[in-house]
């Protein structure tokens, strides 16, 4: 028997040789092949057999046999060599080295031997000897937890049964060891260990073991600057975004050493020269060294600074559409200014910011989506730069077809009435980021996967189509809301469907499981504690006839306060205040001074039942008040893009609510009214008078103050406003100001004990009863900053600083810091903006769909509460179905 070929393949780079070592079955002769298998250290290898071999003698296959270990039919191993019996083949030749390159490219083998086992005449007859790789039987992995594993396992592909090669193991080591020291872990090490299985069907079988040593991670001690006398090494090392120098008092950017992260932060120190006029500045040589402690690192970086340069002449070339003058407006550079690549090409086209005030966006937004802008250097003697803006400003653009997709729940019709973009309408970029932005502002979609995506551009034609993906998001909320507030717990449970279909209402096989899909709102609630209950239901229709944005609302309540009985502590259900009210009202989108207004109008009426009710805020205990007032709000809201989660703009509100000016013409006398009460209350309070002239006189007061409110005689005025600032990716500053005010148009009439402000704690609470408002200020107690009646003035500061932890549709979490300040007035005489109390603390949010909006904050107030003289300290609010 002739051994033709022997190759034991270890890896694929091997293989490679193997294809090579192939070829060499070509070479004239037998012994020509023997050395230079000799020469490579390969194991070819001749039985003793000596069969006489001419240069390229054919041969006919006479048969073919398959022996080794390998699981695989003997067909199955002749069918994908490519030879076959009857077959004349050259003997040495390519015929045996293509069918060892076929069977090697499978990658199923670790062993490939080729035989003449004999030969009769022309007639040769082969035998093809192998070995399977060993297939992954189970593996074991060290040094992580758990939860990585599976992870491990899908990243590295090693699932049981896989082909274990050394270049698998090769390969799984580098992975790994990338991974973590992308991941700051620069001293991790990666050992792999294989044990041959035997078992009974002999195939060849391994277990491995990965252990994982990650190690600690690498932190960064010191970055050392040399060769730059310009800039400082503390510019510089701030230029770099995200390789810092261990800080303790650095929270926000840590300081461990991620490679990637440090190529990328040198080229921002370049950036940063450009910035200054050094356009020629370059890193020379960077190096790391690894300190005595093995667990932290010194980088250093040298640096040609170059030579200082300025902006020259500035030419625009190619523009038509228009003018030097207005494209100098957006550049706002001029011939003399320090020279700056990175100011330039953000004044060109700003890619952080996709509503910049570039020339870019300029052409963009006015149709020219195939308009290129290319600044050339032209001339750059004596360190002055001349510049030519080359304008390519191609066809206007028109929308050819429009289109969404992913929208599965909402209706079609709901998605194109907010798309500010047109079936031959012509291209604007400002109307695609603000059609992206209103589909967001909807809540029926993750925000953060909705996609607008250019198909089909034809710049010879000038047209585009446009599709928007989205992806839907659960809709509809169960509200679970519990808390202390108005001397017990209060517990709400409240259904939000908030892409109603209200058309579908009678259509049984829409209920899945309710009708869905028009985009309207439909809630009901229930609030209650041992002291109230609060029953609601709301309708809103965003866009009333279809056509326009005009929003109609409705909303129907009733609401039961019981006294509260400070012998038994219990609520006296013998003794109650009942409440219904009805409102009805309309909201209208503006297009001046911009379409990010909108005006709201409201009626509603509240019907106040008293039933031997008697508090110190009123004093008819027996009776009924009627509250009809009209209700006129400006805002405007232009956050984007995530409602959830804003990263930039605004929101703000201002609203001025009003009531019939009755006084005016009912022809009642509230000055002597008011004159005779503060008779009554003198003898009410008077001792040496009797108990009946006492209860007579108290008598007379509820009489007056019945006829005070029988019909409620008030306006207040509400202003909010939130701005939001994206300070660096993701993390933003939301500044908020807030301030209330209730009026009386008739000073002797006086302030109605309805629609107050109770300020301080986590805003629960905040249920209609009388109108109230439940003013959240963390630090603090619920309504502890208020008087028991409620105050008529307050203002509120605050500063939140926020950052995400993952902003995923399943599961929006973000984690908070916040400062606020705030405080509550009977009167304009005691209103001072700047008597507040302070408070700051620590807090997370979840929003999950079905809920709502999860938290908790830990707030420490720094003042002490009304008639107390110790700061109030600690507090904890728990969040539920609300957001601050």
């Amino acid at each position: 028997m002739k051994l033709l070929l022997n190759i034991k393949k270890e890896n694929d780079d091997l293989g490679k040789q193997v294809n090579n070592l192939a070829n060499i079955l070509s070479l004239t002769t037998y012994i020509k092949h023997c050395l230079v298998a000799l020469i490579i250290a390969f194991s070819f290898n001749a039985q003793a057999q000596d069969l006489p071999y001419s240069d390229g003698k054919k041969y006919t296959l006479g048969g073919i046999s398959v022996s080794g270990n390998t699981t695989f039919s003997e067909a199955t191993i002749i069918t994908t060599s490519g030879l076959r019996k009857g077959k004349e083949i050259t003997i040495p030749g390519e015929d045996i080295s293509k069918a060892i390159k076929k069977l090697w490219g499978y990658k199923l083998f670790s062993d490939i031997e080729v035989y003449i086992s004999k030969i009769e005449g022309d007639i040769a007859y082969l035998e093809i000897r192998l070995s399977d790789l060993p297939q992954l039987n189970e593996l074991k992995i060290n040094g992580v937890k758990k939860g990585k594993k599976e992870a491990i396992i899908k990243e590295t592909g090693l699932n049981k049964g896989t082909k274990v090669t050394e270049n698998l193991i090769t390969t799984t080591k580098n992975f790994l060891t990338k991974k973590y020291k992308k991941n700051g872990f620069y001293n991790s090490k990666i050992l792999i260990n294989t044990i041959d299985v035997k078992d009974s069907l002999e195939t060849a079988r391994v277990n491995m073991v990965l252990n994982i040593d990650k190690g600690e991670k690498v932190k960064v001690k010191d970055i050392v600057f040399s060769g730059n006398n310009v800039l400082s090494d503390k510019k510089l090392r701030k230029a770099m975004k995200n390789t810092k120098k261990i800080n303790r008092l650095r929270i926000l950017k840590r300081s461990k050493f991620i490679d990637s992260a440090y190529q990328a932060d040198l080229n921002h120190v370049i950036d940063k020269y450009k910035e200054n006029g050094y356009r020629d500045a370059r890193i020379l040589s960077d190096s790391l060294v690894v300190n005595d402690d093995n667990k932290t690192v010194s980088l250093h970086i040298n640096v040609n600074e170059g030579e200082l340069y300025t902006f020259g002449d500035i030419t625009f070339i190619g523009n038509t559409v228009y003018s030097n003058e207005q494209l100098n407006r957006y550049l706002r550079i001029k011939k003399g200014d320090t020279y700056n690549g990175v100011l330039l090409q953000e004044r060109i086209a700003d890619n952080s910011k996709p509503d910049a005030a570039d020339i870019t966006n300029l052409y963009q937004n006015s149709g020219y989506l195939f308009s290129s802008i290319n600044p050339v250097e032209v001339n750059a003697d004596g360190n002055v730069i001349d510049m030519e803006i080359r304008i390519s400003e191609g066809k206007p653009a028109y929308f050819n077809k429009v289109s969404v997709v992913g929208n599965d729940k909402t209706n079609d019709h709901v998605i194109y009435r907010m798309l500010r973009t047109r079936p031959g309408q012509l291209y604007s970029k400002e109307n695609v980021v603000r059609s992206v932005r209103e589909l967001g502002q909807l809540g029926f979609f993750d925000a953060q996967e909705i996609s607008p995506n250019f198909n089909n551009p034809n710049p010879n034609e000038g047209t585009i189509d446009m599709e928007y993906s989205v992806k839907e998001t659960g809709s509809s909320q169960i509200e679970l809301q519990g808390g202390y507030g108005g001397g017990g717990f209060i517990g709400t449970l409240g259904l939000s469907f908030n892409n109603f279909s209200i058309k579908d209402i009678f259509k049984k096989e829409a209920y899945k499981p309710i009708p869905m899909g028009d985009g309207q709102k439909l809630a009901l609630r229930l609030q209650a504690s041992r002291f109230y209950q609060t029953y609601s239901f709301s309708f809103s229709e965003p866009w009333l006839g279809g056509k326009k944005p005009v929003q109609f609302s409705t909303s129907l309540s009733h609401t039961k306060q019981f006294l509260y009985n400070p012998i038994t502590r219990n609520a006296d259900k013998s003794r109650r205040f009942n409440i219904t009210g009805l409102s009805v009202g309309l909201a209208k989108r503006l297009t001046v001074p911009d379409d990010y207004f909108t005006l709201s109008q409201a009626v509603s009426f509240q019907h106040y039942d008293l039933q031997n009710y008697n508090t110190g805020l009123f004093t008819f205990g027996d009776g009924s008040s009627n509250n009809l007032s009209y209700t006129i709000g400006l805002s405007r809201n232009n956050t984007r893009i995530d409602p959830i989660y804003p990263t930039g703009g605004s929101n703000f509100s201002a609203t001025a609510k009003f009531s019939v000016p009755y006084s005016l013409f009912n022809k009642v006398d509230y000055k002597a009214l008011k004159d005779e009460r503060d008779d009554l209350e003198i003898i009410i309070g008077d001792g040496t008078k009797t108990i009946d002239e006492r209860t007579e006189a108290s008598d007379r007061v509820g009489e007056i103050d019945q006829e005070r409110y029988k019909w409620l005689e008030f306006y207040k005025i509400n202003f909010k406003g939130d701005w939001y600032t994206e300070i660096v990716k993701d993390l933003v500053l939301k500044p908020s100001v807030e301030f209330g005010f209730l009026g009386a148009y008739n000073n002797d009439r006086g302030v109605i004990p309805f629609e107050r402000f109770f300020v301080g704690g986590d805003g629960l609470g905040n249920y209609s009863l009388d109108g109230r408002e439940a003013i959240a200020l963390r630090g603090y107690p619920n309504q502890s900053l208020s008087d028991q009646d409620g105050g008529t003035i307050y203002n509120k500061f605050s500063l939140e600083l926020r950052y995400p932890i993952t902003l995923k549709a399943s599961a929006k979490i973000y984690a908070l810091g916040f400062l606020e300040g705030g405080a509550s007035y009977n009167s304009f005489r005691d209103y001072n903006p700047f008597d507040i109390k302070r408070s700051a603390g620590l807090g997370i949010r979840i929003f999950m769909p079905a809920f709502g909006l999860l938290g908790i904050d830990f707030g420490h107030g720094f003042d002490a509460l009304p008639g107390q003289t110790a700061k109030n300290g600690w507090e904890t609010h728990f969040i539920i179905g609300q957001q601050f």
